[in-house]
């Protein structure tokens, strides 16, 4: 009997192309602190983290108070931007997301779910305005769960499905993603057209580059560890 079995998306740089407001808001939230701002290439190399950690490992020389108030800043800027351009402008899905999702959900022993550094608001907000509701069985987010790469939202989504980590297989863009999986026992699948460069994702089991390529790359990823 073939087992349930689970695949769990990151968000950001995975499902929705969100680069433009993520160094939009962490632009705004840095400069009315008066702090330089990094280059495009090293705010997006922080995607993926929870922002309390993105912060600090994109401005480790400042003080917890301040690093409270680029949060704070993060957040409101974020937040104005999905309000004025709407889900659909501000977080894109990239091609082919919705057919894959669609895809993959007809497989009743195929759950679906999301591991994602964004807020449970953040994140609420994104699968509302694109009605992807209906794939995710299981959603953790940020604010119930240590920073990626710690394994607690993989083991957390395992626990909630009742699946094994055998059977289950990460997808995500970044090396934070893949080394999630790695900690928690679960396949990482990688894509390529996400924050990281693909050589960076070292633990990944395979990167694909178009979302057409993920539901048969899963299958030969778990016929191999049949």
């Amino acid at each position: 009997m073939t087992p349930l079995r689970l695949v769990i998306f990151d968000v950001d740089g995975t499902l929705v192309d969100s680069q433009g407001s993520i160094v939009g808001a962490m632009t705004a939230a840095l400069v009315e602190e008066g702090l330089v701002v990094p280059t495009r290439a090293e705010i997006l190399s922080i995607v993926g983290l929870s922002l309390d950690h993105a912060v600090a490992r994109l401005m480790p020389d400042i003080d917890t108070a301040q690093r409270g108030k680029v949060v704070a800043g993060y957040k409101d800027a974020y937040h104005a931007a999905r309000v004025a351009g709407g889900v659909a402008i501000e977080s894109p899905l990239y091609p082919g997301i919705r057919e894959m999702l669609v895809d993959l959900s007809r497989d009743s022993e195929v759950l679906l779910g999301v591991a994602t550094g964004k807020s449970r608001r953040g994140l609420d907000a994104l699968i509302e305005g694109h009605e992807l509701g209906q794939f995710f069985v299981t959603q953790q987010c940020a604010d119930d769960h240590p920073s990626k790469p710690h394994p607690s939202m993989l083991t957390t989504a395992l626990y909630e499905t009742g699946v094994e980590a055998a059977d289950a297989v990460m997808v995500g863009d970044t090396s934070y993603d893949m080394d999630m999986a790695a900690a928690a026992g679960v396949a990482g699948l990688g894509v390529s057209w996400g924050y990281h460069r693909p050589d960076a994702l070292t633990a990944a089991r395979r990167v694909v580059n178009s979302a057409a390529e993920v539901p048969a790359a899963i299958a030969e990823m778990w016929e191999t560890t049949a």
